[in-house]
């Protein structure tokens, strides 16, 4: 895994106005922890060649050096996504937002604050089970960088372009934002469509229990759909079509 063999472009930023009826809906794309918007640009162009306005957005710190990461605040991360939101909003009539991972956290922490029409979430995160990461200030003392939880795909050869590191003071800021976020997911109410990948090697299935029992949306507004054939990075792998397909008839069904 690294960023520097990454297609021109699939690392920055990406807006796409639509074409047609389907330009007046609008989604944003937003990859996960020490990923990259290439995670994302494949969905992206799914909805892109057919009509629809898309913005896939860099998050502070990512996309360039693993280093990077270690300089950012968590809350940079939701208010690039409202950045986006802002721009849909002069375009679109309907803005739906779907997030990967770190992502899905991202989403929801956006989704509490600001009126949006749906919510895609492909093995969100809610938060980090276990005693380590009470220790993470200590770690980041000492540590700069650890092996990195990343390109978690089935598909042989496929990466995501995001950091070979794991860098510790980030992992700060995302446990930060976690703990934010969980702590008001009541007040995320849109209608949510969640995927989960039953062999995820990144997060237990906790992350989408949480967000399924916590979270403010109706039950009626709700779909949980497990993935069989993929891994963490379920946008790049084996059943990124499943995802494609149900993304598009959820958009459809709630604009």
């Amino acid at each position: 895994m690294a960023t520097d063999t990454a297609p021109e472009g699939w690392l920055d930023d990406f807006r796409s106005e639509g074409t047609g009826e389907n330009s007046r809906v609008g989604i944003i794309f937003v990859h996960g922890f020490t990923g990259s918007p290439a995670s994302m640009r494949p969905w992206a162009h799914y909805f892109t060649d057919r009509g629809y306005t898309v913005s896939v957005p860099q998050l502070p710190g990512h996309g360039t050096q693993w280093q990077r990461l270690n300089e950012v605040s968590w809350g940079q991360w939701p208010a690039k996504v409202i950045e986006e939101l802002a721009w849909l909003r002069t375009r679109c009539s309907k803005v739906f937002i779907f997030g990967l991972s770190m992502g899905g956290c991202t989403t929801l922490n956006v989704a509490e604050r600001e009126q949006v029409d749906g919510l895609v979430l492909v093995n969100p995160m809610a938060h980090i089970p276990g005693i380590q990461i009470k220790f993470a200030p200590l770690i980041a003392l000492f540590k700069k960088g650890m092996p990195s939880v990343g390109d978690d795909i089935k598909k042989p050869g496929v990466t995501e372009w995001g950091y070979d590191v794991l860098p510790t003071r980030g992992v700060i800021q995302l446990q930060k934002m976690l703990l934010a976020t969980r702590a008001n997911l009541e007040k995320a109410t849109a209608p949510l469509l969640i995927f989960h990948s039953v062999d995820d090697h990144v997060l237990p299935v906790s992350n989408t229990n949480i967000i399924v029992s916590e979270i403010g949306t109706p039950i009626d507004q709700l779909t949980r759909v497990e993935l069989k054939n993929s891994y963490h990075v379920a946008t790049l792998d084996f059943d990124s079509d499943v995802i494609f397909e149900k993304s598009l008839t959820f958009v459809q069904s709630h604009s």
